[in-house]
Order: structure tokens, then sequence, then C-alpha cells
């Protein structure tokens, strides 16, 4: 069964997401991250290039054709993905496909608007009977994802 994070009380969801992306990536495993849109997915692409300042996170959008060999994936068309390690989840709905990865991982900012969609994917997971760990960061800004 998916093992699902939410990461709560983020003042930046892309930099967030871009330090979980280093994480996974430093520990070997592969990465989707499921963007709202072009735009998002185009700034997370550029967050990639530039992070760690001291390093270089391999990473395309989805529909590249070195997606399949590529351990980090940017995906705003909701194609299907080609890994199934972990999810990073950017947007407002739960992912259709969710469940075909080991962990899911939601990053919620401190937003009302985006906490109160968050709430509903909680309870979406919750309700089908998902263990979900939550692990507040407190606006953290530099600390392990």
């Amino acid at each position: 069964m998916t093992q699902i994070d939410f990461y709560t009380s983020v003042a930046d969801k892309l930099q967030t997401a871009c330090r979980i992306a280093s994480k996974v990536h430093s520990l070997g495993h592969k990465l989707v991250i499921a963007c709202p849109d072009a735009d998002i997915a185009n700034r997370i692409d550029r967050l990639l290039w530039t992070y760690p300042p001291t390093g270089f996170i391999p990473h395309c959008i989805s529909g590249n054709t070195l997606a399949p060999v590529t351990p980090i994936v940017i995906d705003f068309r909701g194609e299907a993905p080609p890994h199934d390690e972990v999810l990073v989840n950017l947007t407002a709905q739960w992912p259709p496909l969710f469940a075909r990865f080991a962990r899911l991982v939601e990053i919620v900012s401190v937003d009302d608007e985006d906490r109160q969609l968050a709430r509903e994917r909680f309870k979406f997971y919750r309700d089908r009977g998902y263990e979900i760990r939550t692990h507040a960061l407190r606006e953290e800004a530099n600390g392990p994802a």
C-alpha cells in the first residue's frame, strides 16, 4: 500500500519540492513531480537546475524522450508516469494514479485555500484506508525534507 506523507506549514512549496527531489535522488530513488500547469512545471525545472547550488539533479519534463531513463520527471499533463517509486503532488486534487507509487508526498503551504484543499485530499486518502504521516515543517528555510 502507498505510504503517504503530508509536509505541512511550508513557506515555499516549490523550494520544498526541490529539497525532497534532492533527498530522494541522493537515496537512489526515482521521482515524479505532479504539477498543476506548465508554468509551475517550468518553474520547478528552472529551480532544479540550480538546486542544490553545488550539485545537479537530473530531471526532465514529461513527454521528453529521456523521461523513462531520467530519475526525476516533472509532469503537468497527467501522463502515465515512467516511474512508480515516489510521487510529489503539487496539484489541488489527488493524483489519479497515486496508488501505483510506493510513496506519495503532499506539500501543504501556509495559505488557507491550499490548506483546505489538502484537508480534502487527506480525508480522501484516510477514507480509503491509507496510513498517513504528517510532518510540520513550520516554515523552515533550509532544514531536511
